[in-house]
């Protein structure tokens, strides 16, 4: 299930979109304004972001040109009552993917989500990390991740089924000579190699967050 954050300070078309696309197989996460959208950024992945520009505290423009200044390239489509050129235009400089002029039927919103997530199908994307799923290619920052096969194997997984764990008998398989030592050795050597925060869930697997 792909996950949006929605920036609209609207609560009826956030009502009426949450509902729709919730319908079509969207987990949507609201936020009102552009402080609680950056808050909401920080603390969660998303796969798009569907931000207005006119709400309150921090305005959809400023707060995608900051979010592409931390490195989140995550997809975006603005949705804004703003359609003349040089708003349109300023969307586009700070980072934007897309624009759709409100009015708008929400299915047309639909439509260009599904554009942008058959995209986000075949590269996966973590933070500064991507995941060419075709190739197998690992990279950080756009640049070619380098790493041991084991620990580029177990990455992937964890990357994969990110928010969810993966269970440790999947892991196992990724390990050369599989136990329960050479796991933890593994993962922690993952965990500093990338900084990533890798937790161990009791009786499950592991999973990053």
């Amino acid at each position: 299930m792909s996950k949006l954050l929605l920036l609209e300070d609207d609560p009826n078309l956030s009502k009426t979109l949450m509902k729709y696309l919730g319908l079509h197989g969207y987990e949507i996460d609201w936020a009102k304004n552009g402080e609680e959208a950056i808050e909401m950024s920080y603390e969660n992945a998303y796969d798009i972001y569907l931000f207005d520009i006119n709400v309150p505290l921090l305005n959809g423009i400023d707060l995608l040109h900051s979010l592409r200044e931390a490195e989140d390239f995550t997809p975006t489509i603005i949705i804004s009552a703003q359609i003349d050129i040089d708003s349109m235009t300023k969307g586009f400089i700070a980072g934007a993917d897309d624009y759709v002029k409100k009015p708008f039927d929400p299915e047309e919103l639909l439509v260009r989500i599904k554009a942008k997530t058959a995209v986000l199908k075949d590269v996966l994307t973590f933070r500064q990390y991507k995941l060419d799923r075709q190739t197998q290619i690992l990279s950080y920052e756009n640049e070619p991740l380098h790493m041991g096969e084991v620990q580029k194997n177990l990455l992937i997984k964890l990357f994969i089924n990110h928010p969810n764990p993966v269970m440790k008998d999947e892991l196992m398989d990724c390990l050369e000579k599989p136990t329960d030592l050479a796991l933890r050795v593994n993962m922690a050597k993952l965990k500093k190699n990338t900084n990533l925060e890798i937790k161990s869930i009791r009786g499950v697997g592991y999973k990053i967050l």
